[in-house]
C-alpha cells in the first residue's frame, strides 16, 4: 500500500477534476432549459449570467426610451394668427412664430385666433379660437420603435395630422370623456365648453384623409380604457354621449355638407402648418447644433492658446527658439521688456537675427611703471 500510494493520489485528483468539469459543462443547458450549445454560445450564456445581480442586490433599472430634458424643446410654433399663449411653470407667456415648445406646456388660443404647432416627428396640431391643449407626454427617437405621445384637448376645435410617433409607437389624444388611439392619420376633435368626465356635451371625433389621400385609423376608448369603437373611413365620426350605467357610448356622427366644408378648411390649415413646421423644426435643430457655446469652445478668445515665450518674451515668427540665458551676478538681464525691439540699443534683438548677448567694453591696459619691463618680456 505504501508503494502504491504515490500513484493512487494523482488518480483521485484527476477523477475529481473530471467530475467537476462535467458538472460545469452540463449546468448551463439544464438551467436555461435548452439543448447543449457550442463554445460561442456558451460564452454568450456566461455573459448573461454575469449580468444578473447577486443575491440580495437590487437589479439596475432597465433604461426606457429617452425622455426629453426639461430644457430641450420638442416642437415649434409653425403658424399663428391673432394671439396665443403658453403656460409654463405656472407662468403665461405670449407665443410668437418659431417659438420653442416644451413638455408639459399648456397652449391656449384667444378669440378669432389660430395656432399651428409642429413637433419633432412632424406631428402637427392646429388650434382654432378658444382652444386649449396640454402636451402631457412626448418621447421620440428617430428610427425608434418605442415612441409615444399624449396630448390632452380640454376645450375647442383642434385639427391634427399624425406622423412618425403614430407610425412607430403609441400616440394618444385624450378628451374629457374619451381617449383616442391615433394610428397615422388626420383627424378633428371638438370639445364644447364645459365638457367634463361627468358631462359629455357631445364631444365629436372625426377622421379625414391625409394629404396624400390615405386614410388611417382612430381607436376610441373611454377614460377607463374600454373600447367604444373605431373609425376607418374618411369623413366619418363619432359623438361621445352618456350611455347606460353611467358609461359613455360612441354614436355614429352624420356629417352635413356644411360641416364637411368647414372641416375641410381646418384640415387644409393643419396640412399647410405641417409643411411649414417641418422647415422650422429643422432650422431650429440646426441652430442648436451649431451653437458656438456648445460645439465650438475655440470661439472664445480667452481659451485660445497664447504664443510661446522665450526668455520671458513672446517668440517672434520665424525665429528659432533659444534656451534661456542665465543672468550674470551683479549685471542686469541682457534682454529687457522695455528695450525689446528698439533699434540702436545695445543688447536689443534685431529683426530676423538671432539674439546675441550685448558686447562688453574692453578697457585699455594700464601703462607699466617706468624702469621695469612689462611682465612676460625679458
Amino acid at each position: 500500500m505504501t508503494r502504491q500510494f504515490p500513484f493512487v493520489l494523482p488518480l483521485l485528483v484527476c477523477l475529481m477534476l473530471g467530475g467537476t468539469a462535467n458538472a460545469l459543462a452540463v449546468a448551463a443547458p439544464v438551467e436555461t432549459g435548452h439543448a447543449p450549445v457550442g463554445p460561442d454560445a456558451m460564452f454568450g450564456v456566461m455573459r448573461l449570467a454575469q449580468a444578473q445581480p447577486a443575491q440580495g442586490q437590487t437589479p439596475a433599472a432597465v433604461p426606457s426610451p429617452a425622455q426629453p430634458a426639461a430644457d430641450e424643446p420638442i416642437g415649434n410654433v409653425a403658424t399663428l394668427t391673432g394671439s396665443a399663449t403658453v403656460t409654463r411653470n405656472n407662468t403665461s407667456t405670449p407665443l410668437k412664430l418659431k417659438d420653442d415648445i416644451f413638455l408639459n406646456d399648456v397652449l391656449q388660443t384667444s378669440a378669432n385666433s389660430t395656432l399651428g404647432v409642429t413637433f419633432n416627428d412632424a406631428t402637427t396640431f392646429n388650434l382654432t379660437a378658444n382652444a386649449n391643449i396640454t402636451v402631457d407626454n412626448f418621447v421620440y427617437e428617430d428610427g425608434g420603435k418605442q415612441n409615444s405621445a399624449l396630448f390632452d384637448v380640454a376645450r375647442g376645435t383642434v385639427a391634427f395630422v399624425a406622423a412618425a410617433v403614430a407610425k412607430t409607437g403609441d400616440m394618444k389624444i385624450s378628451t374629457p370623456t374619451a381617449t383616442l388611439g391615433i394610428r397615422g392619420t388626420t383627424g378633428l376633435v371638438e370639445v364644447p365648453e364645459g365638457a367634463s368626465a361627468g358631462r359629455a356635451n357631445n364631444v365629436a371625433i372625426k377622421l379625414y384623409p391625409d394629404a396624400d389621400g390615405r386614410v388611417g385609423r382612430i381607436e376610441v376608448n373611454d377614460r377607463a380604457g374600454a373600447r367604444l369603437g373605431f373609425l376607418t373611413q374618411g369623413a366619418s365620426g363619432f359623438t361621445i354621449r352618456p350611455g347606460a350605467g353611467a358609461r359613455f357610448a360612441a354614436v355614429p356622427l352624420v356629417i352635413s355638407p356644411q360641416q364637411a366644408l368647414r372641416d375641410q378648411g381646418f384640415v387644409r390649415q393643419v396640412h399647410a402648418a405641417q409643411t411649414l413646421g417641418r422647415q422650422i423644426v429643422t432650422q431650429r435643430r440646426i441652430q442648436r447644433l451649431q451653437s458656438p457655446a456648445r460645439n465650438n469652445p475655440g470661439a472664445n478668445p480667452a481659451r485660445r492658446p497664447g504664443p510661446q515665450k522665450q526668455n520671458g518674451l513672446p517668440q517672434r515668427p520665424g525665429s528659432p527658439q533659444q534656451p534661456a540665458l542665465p543672468n550674470r551676478p551683479g549685471r542686469p538681464s541682457q534682454q529687457s521688456p522695455d528695450l525689446h525691439g528698439q533699434p540702436g540699443v545695445p543688447g536689443a534683438p534685431r529683426p530676423g537675427l538671432q539674439n546675441r548677448p550685448g558686447l562688453q567694453k574692453v578697457r585699455p591696459a594700464s601703462p607699466a611703471p617706468k624702469g621695469k619691463p612689462p611682465k612676460g618680456k625679458r
